[in-house]
């Protein structure tokens, strides 16, 4: 059985033997001992020593607290944890194939003008945008059935973003503003 021991800067450490204990730390060797240590301490050394071991490895998925419900809550996580610098190492795993890939699309050419299914929205609203007086915010929207804020949108995120397409924003002679794809 091993045996722990607490310095006053919270760090705890395992010893396989007594006498390798240096003087002056406290020593505890289950759950029954740290309580009964534990019992003396402020409550505010137990979250000390709780976020000390949070978010280390091995301890990744203890998260750091502000405060626990009751000593022995406490005691009780404490112990849960510090049972892991007892742990033998984890065995390793033995060797296996590697996980088949799931097969890729095929890369685009370089420099190839990007695309849209034929007959979909994106694909009208592109041969509309190709116009050169290009195309009105009310054309695309009685066309499509998107309202103002899809338009811009999809101008903004799919046409210019993804697509890496120009797009201009332009005044009608009429007053109205029209996008189109710049040359």
């Amino acid at each position: 059985m091993r045996l722990f021991a607490i310095d006053t800067d919270h760090n705890i450490t395992a010893f396989p033997a007594a006498e390798q204990i240096p003087e002056g730390q406290e020593h505890f060797a289950s759950e029954k001992e740290l309580a009964k240590l534990a019992a003396n301490w402020p409550a505010d050394r137990l979250v000390q020593i709780w976020n000390s071991f949070a978010g280390v490895a091995p301890f990744d998925d203890l998260k750091p607290v502000k405060k626990f419900t009751d000593r022995k809550t406490a005691v009780a996580r404490l112990w849960r944890a510090i049972q892991r610098l007892d742990a033998p190492a984890a065995p390793q795993a033995a060797d296996v194939a590697p996980k088949a890939k799931r097969p890729r699309k095929a890369a685009k050419p370089e420099g190839a003008a990007p695309t849209a299914r034929e007959g979909s929205k994106k694909a009208i609203v592109l041969e509309m945008l190709r116009r050169p007086e290009g195309a009105t915010l009310q054309e695309i929207m009685s066309v499509t059935g998107w309202m103002t804020h899809s338009v811009r949108g999809f101008i903004s995120g799919s046409l210019s973003k993804k697509m890496g397409l120009t797009v201009e924003s332009v005044k009608t002679p009429e007053g109205a503003r029209a996008y189109r794809i710049a040359k």
